[in-house]
Formats: structure tokens, C-alpha cells, sequence
């Protein structure tokens, strides 16, 4: 691999540099690929195999991963396919580096939810220059606002008030806490599949024990307050926002 040669401009996080995880089981690539991201700007972390992969994903919370395929104790793909499991995880941006080449390899990296993948052996400044593409297309999953408009709601997330445009004008709908919380991650995401797991873990957390059914009762009873068009289930998955 190349180094890189020049530094380039960085999309801002929250006023602190971007974090890249860095997983791959040969030393002489991590600290190359550490030393280069971190010269332009990066947080860097790194892992050895997939294990510590996941462990470093979940507890650090990475903006981008780079990913080898091929690792000890578990590879690449089920990394990606578990990354993909986790709500927190969902969105961050994934790379497959690899120095497998096979059309089917790509295929499969991709279909189980890598941004994009790239083969060894790679130059660092191109590597680089992916990295930043993937972190500026990450930017569509920002944070939403704190009032999100849609069809003819408005949901305000500071007075945890629904809005909406009736016959007879603007009416106020009040929630429980939990029910808003459900009703504004789906807004705040129309057209995206949710499983019930993962609506779990993101609206009552990952270290609270609650059933699946929590989910469907909860939904329930959204639609009998707002009517039953604007979340829709998703047979066998889960649920979204109508878009």
C-alpha cells in the first residue's frame, strides 16, 4: 500500500474528529492504515478479528468501519451481518477490505449491508478518499430535529406534543413517554423496516428486558389515538412510517 500524501479537508462530527474502526488480522496493515488516519485527522481504533471487532463497534460507536473479510474467529461477513443487527450500529458506514476478488464475495458483502468494497492491495490516499465519501453520505442519518413535520403531523420532541391538521383544525394529541418515543424514531425514519428487536433496543434500550409484544401493544395503541395509516406493518419483519 502507498502512504498518503497530502491531507485533505475532514467532515466535522459534532466539533470532534471522525472515529474509523480498523479490523484486519495482518499487524504491518493496522499500523500503517493507523498511522495515515491519523495524520489526516481520525480517531482511530483498531481490531484483530472479528470478536474484538464487535465488542470495540458497540462500545466505542465508530462513524466508519474498515473491514477485512478474512480473520480468525470470525470473519468479515458475520461481523457485517451483526453490525447490521444492531440498532446503534445500523447506519455506520462499512468497507470491506479484502484481497478476495471473487465477483460472489462482493455480491455477498454487499447484499448483508456493506456501503462499499474495495480489494487488497489498495492505495492509502484512495482509501482515504472512499473513507471521507462514505462518512459525507453517512450525514443523511444525522440526529433529527426536535420537531419533525410529516403528512399532516408535527411532532415536537421538546413537548412531547403530537400535532395534527384535522376537519376542524389543529388538534393536540398527548402520548405516554413510550409511545412518543416509538411513534417519533419511526417519523424520524419513514420508509425504513424496523424489527421489533431493534425498535427495542432503540426506544427502551438495550439493558432493559422487555418481549417483543411490548412493541406491537405500544403501536397499537398509536393508531388508536392517531388512526392506523401512518405506521405500517410490515408482515413477518417488522414496522415502518409511511413515507
Amino acid at each position: 500500500m502507498e502512504t498518503a500524501t497530502r491531507a485533505m479537508s475532514l467532515p466535522a462530527f459534532d466539533e470532534r474528529p471522525p472515529r474509523v474502526l480498523i479490523v484486519d488480522d495482518e499487524d504491518d496493515i493496522l499500523a500503517l492504515l493507523a498511522y495515515n488516519f491519523k495524520r489526516e485527522g481520525f480517531e482511530v481504533e483498531l481490531a484483530r478479528d472479528g470478536v474484538e471487532a464487535l465488542e470495540k463497534a458497540a462500545r466505542w460507536q465508530p462513524d466508519v468501519i474498515i473491514l477485512d473479510i478474512m480473520m480468525p474467529n470470525m470473519d468479515g461477513i458475520e461481523v457485517c451481518r451483526r453490525i447490521r443487527r444492531d440498532a446503534r450500529l445500523r447506519t455506520t458506514p462499512i468497507l470491506m477490505l479484502t484481497a478476495r476478488t471473487e465477483e460472489e464475495d462482493q455480491i455477498q458483502g454487499l447484499e448483508i449491508g456493506a456501503d462499499m468494497y474495495v480489494g487488497k492491495p489498495v492505495s492509502v490516499p484512495v482509501l482515504l478518499s472512499q473513507t471521507r465519501a462514505l462518512l459525507r453520505g453517512a450525514r443523511r442519518y444525522e440526529t433529527p430535529p426536535d420537531l419533525l413535520r410529516i403528512h399532516d403531523l408535527e411532532i415536537d420532541r421538546d413537548r412531547y406534543l403530537v400535532y395534527r391538521e384535522g376537519p376542524e383544525g389543529r388538534e393536540t394529541v398527548r402520548l405516554p413517554r413510550k409511545e412518543f418515543e416509538l411513534l417519533y424514531f419511526l417519523a424520524a425514519h419513514p420508509g425504513k423496516v424496523f424489527t421489533r428487536q431493534e425498535l427495542l433496543d432503540e426506544v427502551w434500550g438495550r439493558d432493559v428486558y422487555v418481549v417483543d409484544r411490548t412493541v406491537d401493544v405500544h403501536i397499537r395503541k398509536i393508531r388508536e389515538k392517531l388512526g392506523s395509516h401512518y405506521i405500517e406493518t410490515v408482515k413477518g419483519v417488522g414496522y415502518k412510517f409511511r413515507e
